[in-house]
């Protein structure tokens, strides 16, 4: 066991997590007179927003994830490790990682982000497949495209189907990216197959789509995914996730499926728990008007992890944890100086979502409500921007312009390993 303090003449911010949160405090404390402890279970951050791409066979992995040890190249007062948090004495102002590490603070900031919430719904951990990690993305891909060389092979006797589970941002581009995969790539790729027996089914406990959004862009979306052939399930709660579909509405109908998607809801990941910190809503770590973990000197949460008190919950999206984590940096660097900057106060730059080509809405601020076409430049053009690496932004241009801008003439998708289907006995 090895315990480590930066260089042991200035005081050490740990940051825990690589995400949006946590790279903005990093990089926030670039000319601070601090050393900082970048810790991750990966050594790598993941564009979340674009997962569902990778997903559906359109980006490569590596496109939307970046090394967090390329920080240095531009900080040098940052160092990364790899690990996961086993405990927090804050007490001792110290954390155990998963190796033995020991880590001793003067400053700890938690961004670890936040895993998938099944609401206690039977059998939905353990056969939903969510959709928030690099692993979890490729997952869901392998999976998909199993299913479909399985139903090739054997001839496609039965139906076909994908349930997405959620009606947010998540469940909306995914659901649209299958459907224009269903659509434009099946009939070309999997002559085996007919499309019309291929299913995607986007299950939602409200009655709408996006929540989030404005009336006039819900209805958008919506009509968007039926000129799609999404088969929508609004105001309709699953009940029961199976190995092989699920059970939905308050008449129990089983929807055979098999890969089922869960975008349904996030909460804070189990380990949270043992940490010594207040939970709030969703078990996120309550903070004050500073981002403070609440009777904690020195510790602040950002990002989705983090929730304050009253009713102004902000969105769980990458502009809260970056503005958090900027915040957070210039506050631990303030600090040094005696000075106490005003109350963390977020800045609403919009929200944006995809249904498929050409088809988008857009809700940024200083600009009115865009859907269509022009939405959809306005998403490509800000996801792109806000990836990080010139790499990963060359590399995410060069396969989203392949697939959309020779639409109709390449099928090519993004593919792993998967196992040789069986045939099945048809006796």
């Amino acid at each position: 066991m090895s315990d480590l303090h930066g260089t042991g003449t200035r005081p050490h911010v740990v940051v825990l997590g690589g995400g949006f949160g946590g790279l903005a405090t990093v990089r926030a404390l670039r000319k601070a007179e601090v050393d900082v402890t970048l810790v991750d279970r990966h050594p790598y951050n993941t564009f979340q927003p674009l997962l569902y791409q990778v997903a559906t066979a359109t980006l490569n992995p590596g496109d939307v994830t970046w090394f967090l040890r390329s920080a240095r190249s531009k900080q040098e007062n940052v160092r990364f490790i790899q690990g996961d948090c086993d405990a927090i004495d804050h007490d001792a102002r110290t954390l155990r990682l998963s190796g033995g590490e020991v880590l001793t603070f003067d400053h700890l900031v938690i961004a670890t982000g936040v895993a998938a919430n099944y609401f206690g719904t039977p059998g939905a951990e353990q056969f939903a497949m969510p959709l928030y990690t690099r692993t979890q993305a490729l997952a869901v891909r392998d999976a998909v495209m199993s299913g479909l060389e399985s139903a090739a092979v054997n001839r496609q006797h039965d139906d076909i189907r994908v349930v997405v589970v959620g009606g947010g941002p998540t469940g909306v581009e995914t659901s649209g990216a299958l459907a224009e995969m269903r659509n434009k790539d099946i009939p070309v790729l999997y002559p085996e197959l007919d499309p019309a027996k291929v299913h995607v089914t986007l299950v939602e406990m409200s009655p709408e789509l996006l929540a989030p959004f404005e009336p006039g862009s819900r209805q958008y979306a919506l009509r968007s995914l039926r000129s799609r052939g999404v088969d929508l399930r609004l105001s309709t709660k699953v009940n029961e996730v199976r190995a092989d579909g699920v059970v939905v509405g308050d008449d129990d109908e089983f929807l055979p499926a098999g890969v089922v998607i869960w975008a349904s809801g996030v909460t804070a990941p189990d380990a949270v728990s043992t940490w010594g910190v207040p939970q709030g809503r969703g078990r996120r770590i309550k903070v004050d008007d500073r981002q403070r973990v609440q009777g904690l000197d020195g510790v602040y949460a950002v990002g989705d992890i983090s929730v304050a008190d009253g009713d102004g919950a902000l969105p769980q999206l990458a502009q809260p944890a970056i503005q958090q984590g900027k915040y957070i940096g210039h506050l631990i660097a303030d600090g040094l100086r005696g000075e106490t900057p005003e109350p963390f106060t977020y800045s609403d730059k919009g929200i944006l979502a995809t249904i498929g080509r050409a088809s988008a809405v857009a809700e940024v601020t200083g600009l009115p409500r865009l859907t269509g076409f022009p939405a959809w430049m306005v998403w490509n053009g800000v996801h792109i921007v806000t990836l990080l690496g010139n790499r990963n932004r060359v590399a995410a241009m060069v396969n989203l312009g392949a697939k959309y801008l020779a639409w109709g003439r390449s099928h090519n998708a993004i593919v792993g390993d998967t196992e040789p289907p069986q045939l099945r006995d048809r006796a």
